[in-house]
């Protein structure tokens, strides 16, 4: 059960970063946001890392899963939940092997992510894979042909801008 929670939470950052290239194409489509920084972003999103081992730095999920969150009521919450699973903190270690009884001031330990979260996983589960297949299938698809057609419109605006004349 705990792997499948954190494949899940895995999973959350997977359409987290989907759902902010969408909304970040539409912005550069509205003309919210220059092309060049959108590109620069999808360096950071797909070449970015923590440790400085790439020259690009990376996106904090968080701050993506909060953007994602606008459009997804609940999408940042769910990922916090599971994180917490994924973590050797309170609910990934004490919490998820144990089970205290104050009564008694006894602790017992045993597996509890099936009692705690069996009930949950699956529609978890679910709400995310079907969220993503609408953003792939009926957001990306779309919006990243518009961005193709937009880029052609725009080529020698774009190509201006690049060298600075």
């Amino acid at each position: 059960m705990l792997g499948a929670r954190i494949l899940l939470r895995s999973a959350m950052e997977t359409l987290g970063i989907l759902i902010y290239l969408n909304q970040k194409m539409e912005a550069v489509l509205e003309e919210k946001e220059k092309f060049d920084d959108f590109s620069k972003l999808t360096s950071r999103l797909m070449l970015g890392s923590k440790d400085g081992s790439t020259r690009h730095e990376s996106v904090n999920i968080l701050t993506v899963l909060e953007k994602c969150n606008k459009k997804y009521p609940g999408i940042f919450d769910l990922y916090k939940v599971l994180s917490e699973s994924a973590h050797p903190n309170y609910e990934g270690v004490c919490s998820g092997y144990s089970y205290i009884n104050e009564q008694d001031y006894e602790t017992i330990f045993e597996n509890q992510w099936k009692t705690k979260y069996g009930d949950r996983l699956e529609d978890s589960m679910l709400l995310c894979l079907r969220t993503f297949e609408d953003e792939y299938n009926d957001v990306w698809s779309v919006v990243f042909e518009r961005l193709e057609h937009w880029i052609e419109e725009n080529d020698e605006k774009l190509e201006a801008e690049k060298t600075g004349i």
